[in-house]
Parts: structure tokens; C-alpha cells; sequence
């Protein structure tokens, strides 16, 4: 969206730097007493939700998940809604309503989704709120007080659905509606205007320097990869000092600037703060910050990687101690537009493929480094292919009253299943079986990696495979075949199931963070109790260490029916309805 004022312009000589950012603790490491503080993008308000606010979300849900079952945090998870600009306040003229109204009612849309989606916010936010307004108004005073705002009369190209102004690099001529040439922006294709004002100006020039040390410092602090080599790029070109004020005749719907009724704080300023608002700014912050990670879209990337780290540093501020930056989501290989019809609904994904599925599907086939495809028959597929019947069908066949009879946690004979070199003629495991143990036992570890390196995805085509495998293992043994009257046969059978059972529970904790109600479900089945569930007391086969289990001879929960219904195809496609 916004990119940087025209290069060059309103560029002071360089002085002393206000803030140098203390190192950053290890990836993966939340810091402050393991406190962290893990937030979405504030989303705008000028359409209802689609598949890409609901995808930054879920990430976030997942991270904030994970986290809590890594250990005692605290933790807070914050997400919202932006609601002054001139875009809103043209919306809600063109709709014949107020800018409040009109906020009100798309923020509800927002909270309502994500609580449907069961993201476990702790805070929602909104920017039209008065702890925002105090906050937003302090860290304007605090930035003049520190010399680091000045006026001036700025002209140049502004593009008013994106709130910027651009830099002629960054137009091109295309013909208007009625055949005459415009200039319009690469990035967005909208129109633009020469505007000439006189605005505040922040001196983010001063900050280009410390940036540069800061990344360079710290080469995990933007993930993916990509992302941080690209803002590294960025930072390699001449930072111009930025607008962040527009003239209020213009702009009514926002912020004040404090002592000067001719200025508007610009959204975007007003916007990132928001993150210091949830933790307590201006009183109590202290507590949270710096232990913030932020999740945001490629595309505002430039926001919280270059405007917002300088914007801190300016207030004696540490940066975010993690950026996480994803990509978007395309319809059948085409961008999401209204005007093509093709804007994914994300109730009527929950209504098609339930929550757990569509959550399911986004955090499993999204990779944050590149754009990523949605399709009905995706989702149906991978589904089906994954949860209903790979892990459902696992746990049916290893609960079906047929096979376990007496719906216990069956015990684990070591004669059957000897431990490394004790393998001997009376054991009955085989080596792919020896292999499947080894690969779960590494799989909390490994999914904890994964997650920590923003890989989700990768997590859950880990799980995934070992879900598998322990499938093969089950029809390898074929324990249906196996006579519960023989002593030999029973005990072989009842490690065959115990086995499964182990392996379905080390799955049931690690798809918290993902399939939430899914998992807890998969638990309950298997009688794992609520505060047997965390990643850190995850310990997998015990008996087959020589260690006393606690689940061997624990009747199961009870039977609740099918994991995850399959799901069936539709000709009704979930495109979104018309917003307000």
C-alpha cells in the first residue's frame, strides 16, 4: 500500500541518533520472563473480512498457541481494526452513513469472524477507542518534544484509497473510464492526484544508520528469509523524511494533532501505535514491551519493518523483537477483486468445510514466502485426505469396539517391542516399526522448530507424514487378524494399540495450536486430561524407555462418533457477499 514520499525531499543534515536498540535474545526466545506479546495486523475498515484477514489471524492464533503450550508465559494476543483515514471517511459518505457507524459496524464483522474462527485474542482493538487516542496523542508529543517532527509544504502525487503519496518511480499512465490518461499506481492501479499541503514531518532520515545496525544485528528479526533480504535492499537507497500529518479541511475523520487544529495524524502512524496501545502506553508498557512479535501481509511490510523500528528508536524504544511477513491468497490463479466476483467469504468456508477444516487448510497449504492458490477442490481434497481419513480414520480403526474391546489404553509388552539392542527373536516389531518410534519421539522437537522459524506449514506435513506412517504400521500388523484368546497374540495386540494410541496422543497435542476443537476431541477420546496437554509434558512411549506410563489401563473417553466428517463437494462456491 503506502510507499515512501518522493526520494529526496525535506532531507536534513544528518544528527546525533536518538536511540541504539539493544541486541535481540535467540530466535524463539520470548524474553521478559518468557512474557510475549504476539499481534496481528490492525485490519482496515473499508470492506468486510475476506480469506486474507482470516489467514494473518490464524497464524498469529497458532503462534500464540504454541506458546502457552511451551510453558507459562504470560502472553497476550491482540488483533483489531483501523478506522480513520480519508478512505473511511468517504465510504461511509458514498454509503449514506456516519464514519462511526460505518466503523462499528465492519469492526463487529472482524470480531465476530475471528471469534467464530476460535482465535484466542486477548485483545481487540480499535483505533476510534480513547486509550488510543491518549496513546497515539503522548507518542505524538513525545516525537515533537524530541525534535524530531517539523512542518513543511509537501507536494507531490497522493493516491487517497492508499493514503500516500508516491514517488513518480512508482506511477504509471493507464486511460481513465472515460478514455483520457491518468496516472495511476504500479503497486495498486488506483488514481492518483497532485496534492499540494503543508504537513508535519517526521525526520525518519535520521534513522536510516541505525536500521541498517539493527537488522544487520539481528538476522532472524524478519522472517522468511526473503523478507528480510528484501527490506535489507530497501535500506540501501536514501531514507526521505516522512509525512505524518495531513491538513484537517481534508481529513477530518482521525486523530488531532495535539496544540494544531489545521493537522490530522496520519493513519498509519496512528495505526502502529496501536501495538504499544494493547500493552499499556503510555503507563504500563514496560511489562510487555520489547517482547512484541508482529504478523503482518508482504504488503505492509515497509510499515513495520522500516517506519515503524525507526519510529521506536525515536522514542528510546527496542524494535519488535520478531516480524513474521506472509503472502496472499489468489482465487484459481487470479487476485481477489470485487469487480471479478471472486472474493472468498471465510463464514461460508466455516459453514462448507467447518472451522477446524478451512483452519486446517489455510495454515497447511499457505507459505508465507510466496502467494498461495485457494480452489474448492483443494480444500476438499486435502481435507478429506488428511483429517477425515488419514487421522480419523486412525483413530476409528484403533477404538473400534472390534479391536478393543474393553475401550482401554491397552498395556505394552518390551517382549514384544524391545528396546535397540535387546531386539531379539521374541520381539515382533520390524525395523520400520523402530523407525516410526524414533520419528515421533523427534516431533515434538522438530514441530517446535518449525514454528519457531515461522515454518507452520512445514509442522504440519511433519505430523502429517508420521500420521501416515503410523497408518502403515497399523495395517502392517494387521492386529484385526491377531486372537485375543491366545496370550502371545493379545499381548502383541494390546502393544499394536498401544502403540497407536501413543502416537495419536503426540499428535493430539502438537494440532492444538491448528485444529483447536479437532484436537480436543482426539484428547478426549484418548481420556487425556486438560493438564496432560502441553508440549513440555509430552513424553512418548514411555514403557518402551522402562518408565511406568500413566495412560496404560486408563479407560477411553467416551465415543463422540466420527474424528472429521468428510466433506463433500458443492456448486455454490463461498464468495463473499456484498460488504456495506
Amino acid at each position: 500500500m503506502l510507499l515512501f514520499p518522493a526520494r529526496g525531499l525535506f532531507r536534513p543534515a544528518r544528527g546525533p541518533l536518538r536511540a541504539t536498540p539493544r541486541p535481540h535474545p535467540r530466535r524463539g526466545s520470548s524474553g521478559s520472563g518468557r512474557r510475549w506479546l504476539l499481534s496481528t495486523p490492525i485490519f482496515y475498515v473499508n470492506g468486510p473480512p475476506h480469506i486474507g484477514h482470516l489467514y494473518s489471524a490464524l497464524l498469529a492464533d497458532a503462534l500464540h498457541r504454541q506458546r502457552g503450550l511451551l510453558g507459562p508465559g504470560p502472553g497476550l494476543l491482540a488483533t483489531g481494526t483501523d478506522e480513520h483515514g480519508l478512505k473511511i471517511q468517504q465510504a461511509a459518505a458514498t454509503a449514506g452513513t456516519s464514519p462511526p457507524e460505518l466503523c462499528a459496524h465492519v469492526s463487529s464483522l472482524f470480531r465476530d469472524l475471528f471469534s467464530q474462527a476460535g482465535v484466542s485474542f486477548t485483545d481487540f482493538i480499535r483505533t476510534t477507542e480513547p486509550r488510543h487516542r491518549r496513546a497515539v496523542q503522548h507518542f505524538w508529543v513525545a516525537l515533537r518534544d524530541r525534535g524530531l517532527l517539523y512542518k513543511g509544504v509537501y507536494e507531490g502525487w497522493y493516491c487517497t484509497p492508499d493514503e500516500c503519496f508516491l514517488p513518480e518511480a512508482q506511477l504509471t499512465e493507464r486511460p481513465d473510464a472515460h478514455g483520457r490518461s491518468c496516472k495511476v499506481s504500479l503497486e495498486s492501479g488506483h488514481q492518483v492526484h497532485w496534492t499540494k499541503e503543508e504537513n508535519y514531518m517526521f525526520k525518519l532520515s535520521e534513522f536510516q544508520e541505525p536500521l541498517q545496525k539493527w537488522l544487520q544485528g539481528n538476522h532472524h528479526v524478519i522472517s522468511p528469509e526473503p523478507f528480510y533480504q528484501l527490506v535489507l535492499r530497501w535500506l540501501e537507497e536514501d531514507l526521505p523524511d516522512l509525512s505524518v500529518s495531513r491538513e484537517r479541511s481534508r481529513l477530518q475523520w482521525g486523530i488531532p494533532v495535539p496544540d494544531d487544529s489545521t493537522q490530522t495524524i496520519y493513519v498509519w502512524v496512528d495505526a502502529l501505535v496501536n501495538y504499544l496501545t494493547v500493552a499499556g502506553y503510555p503507563d504500563t508498557h514496560q511489562a510487555w514491551w520489547p517482547a512484541a512479535y508482529h504478523v503482518v501481509g508482504k504488503d505492509i511490510l515497509k510499515f513495520h519493518a522500516i517506519y515503524w523500528p525507526a519510529l521506536l528508536m525515536a522514542m528510546g524504544l527496542d524494535p519488535p523483537r520478531q516480524i513474521y511477513v506472509h503472502s496472499h491468497w489468489t482465487v484459481h490463479g487470479q487476485k481477489m477483486s470485487k469487480s471479478l466476483g471472486n472474493v472468498v467469504d471465510p463464514v461460508a468456508c466455516f459453514n462448507q468445510y467447518t472451522v477446524d477444516g478451512f483452519r486446517y487448510f489455510l495454515l497447511r497449504q499457505g507459505v508465507p514466502e510466496r502467494d498461495c492458490d485457494y480452489s474448492e477442490e483443494k480444500v476438499i481434497k486435502l481435507v478429506n485426505s488428511e483429517l477425515a481419513d488419514a487421522l480419523g480414520g486412525l483413530l476409528n480403526r484403533c477404538t473400534a469396539p472390534s479391536i478393543n474391546p474393553s475401550g482401554t489404553y491397552p498395556h505394552f509388552s518390551e517382549s514384544c517391542f524391545r528396546k535397540g539392542s535387546d531386539q531379539g527373536a521374541s520381539s515382533r516389531a520390524l525395523a520400520e516399526d523402530y523407525e516410526l518410534v524414533a520419528l515421533v519421539a523427534h516431533l515434538p522437537r522438530q514441530v517446535t522448530d518449525y514454528f519457531d522459524h515461522f515454518q507452520i506449514y512445514k509442522a504440519l506435513e511433519s505430523i502429517i507424514a508420521c500420521v501416515r506412517q503410523t497408518n502403515g504400521f497399523f495395517q502392517r500388523h494387521a492386529p484385526w487378524k491377531l486372537c485375543r484368546d491366545n496370550p502371545a497374540e493379545k499381548c502383541w495386540l494390546d502393544t499394536i494399540l498401544h502403540v497407536t494410541l501413543e502416537c495419536l496422543r503426540i499428535y493430539g497435542i502438537l494440532l492444538q495450536p491448528v485444529i483447536p476443537a479437532t484436537a480436543d476431541r482426539l484428547l478426549s477420546r484418548l481420556a487425556v486430561k486438560p493438564e496432560e496437554r502441553a508440549f513440555t509434558d509430552v513424553t512418548f512411549l514411555p514403557r518402551y524407555h522402562g518408565k511406568l506410563s500413566p495412560f496404560e489401563g486408563r479407560r477411553l473417553g467416551p465415543d463422540t462418533g466420527v474424528l472429521f466428517h468428510k466433506l463433500e463437494t458443492t456448486r455454490r462456491r463461498p464468495m463473499e457477499t456484498k460488504g456495506p
